[in-house]
């Protein structure tokens, strides 16, 4: 499945969350998205579940 295909959600956050994932753009030269992609990975990492055990479901 291509990027285009994705599935999209919208997301309402926190002024400060808001916040914070700019900054993390700015530090890593990346785009938004990409920033709240890898904060849940990495959260999935912490929780011991690998991105390709969950992909499929939801």
């Amino acid at each position: 499945m291509n990027k285009q295909n994705w599935p999209r959600i919208l997301v309402r956050l926190p002024v400060e969350t808001k916040r914070f994932l700019e900054l993390e753009t700015q530090k890593n030269a990346s785009s938004l998205n990409s920033e709240i992609v890898r904060c849940i990975r990495h959260r999935m990492e912490e929780l011991g579940r690998s991105t390709h055990s969950v992909q499929g479901k939801g």
